[in-house]
């Protein structure tokens, strides 16, 4: 069942990915980068994270992935791949926060141009900044001359340079993210409720039937949903990291599905991978547009099929 929904989340994100990319959404060029730059993230996360680390590493433990560089590898890929999608969302939400509350600013940042130079710089330093962990690794044990599994350096946890990129790791993800999000989402709500009462001042027609205060509303359904998303689905991965640091018990590394600290822990993580499926669903809620692009897209092959048969 699990292996089901991971195959069903992989092809709604290759579907978005098709859609987006086709630009008949309704939504502008600049969205349209960073949209398809979180769903390509989101599925490079599934594939990563999910196929190769956890299934590849239940599955098929004697195979490439299981060797210490291969472990290694993708777990620096994991972790790149994570990053990319938490700032991406973070790169997104400023774009839609300087498009809504600053108006001075919005014609020189929120361009195809200034989207595609973030989105470049964001995936550039998602892998850069996670190269370290290559070299923090050591071969759980060598059979034969072959280095097999990953174990933690014992100076990671004791060398002060680790330990500091340690806390910048999970300063950087999702720490910060998270406090930015949650920031921009409440400046640009009280910046829309403000520009709501203004409006109604100076409208004397009702408010439902203002076409700008209309399409202001779709610009940031999408917006609030993508971010209030990834904020419920990382707030269990931020309160866990609080309670270790505060508490200072250390993570738990064994295997015991009894054990409520192993429950947690593996919840959190289930949740954080889970964040890089529910995009998908969330465009196909709030766009209609995209709704009938996807609609389109799955009688495709059904009219394609009717038209040789009629043929």
């Amino acid at each position: 069942m699990v292996q089901d929904l991971i195959h069903a989340n992989s092809a709604a994100n290759l579907v978005a990915i098709v859609i987006l990319s086709r630009g008949r959404c309704g939504l502008s060029r600049c969205i349209t980068y960073y949209l398809v730059a979180i769903a390509v993230s989101d599925f490079l996360v599934i594939i990563t994270a999910v196929i190769l680390n956890r299934i590849g590493g239940i599955y098929f433990r004697e195979s490439a992935l299981s060797t210490t560089t291969g472990c290694a590898v993708s777990t620096v890929l994991v972790y790149a791949t994570r990053d990319g999608s938490v700032w991406l969302t973070v790169a997104f939400t400023i774009d839609r926060f300087v498009a809504i509350c600053c108006q001075s600013l919005k014609t020189r940042y929120c361009s195809e141009k200034t989207a595609l130079l973030v989105i470049g710089i964001v995936c550039s330093l998602s892998c850069v900044k996670n190269i370290p962990f290559y070299f923090s690794y050591q071969p759980l044990y060598i059979l034969d001359g072959v280095r097999w599994f990953c174990d933690i350096k014992s100076i990671y946890y004791t060398l002060s340079a680790w330990q500091a990129y340690d806390w910048l790791d999970r300063i950087l993800t999702p720490f910060l993210p998270f406090l930015l999000i949650l920031l921009l989402n409440a400046l640009t709500v009280r910046h829309i409720v403000e520009a709501s009462r203004a409006r109604r001042r100076l409208k004397s027609s009702e408010i439902h039937g203002d076409p700008e205060m209309v399409n202001r509303k779709r610009s940031i359904v999408l917006l609030f949903a993508i971010s209030l998303s990834f904020l419920l689905l990382w707030v269990t991965y931020v309160g866990h990291f609080l309670y270790v640091q505060i508490t200072g018990e250390a993570y738990f590394t064994g295997l015991d599905f009894n054990n409520p600290q192993f429950i947690l822990q593996e919840t959190t993580n289930m949740l954080q991978l889970l964040s890089s499926c529910t995009n998908v669903f969330i465009y196909a809620v709030t766009q209609t547009k995209f709704r009938d692009q996807l609609k389109n897209a799955l009688r495709f092959p059904f009219a394609t099929l009717a038209a040789c048969i009629t043929r």
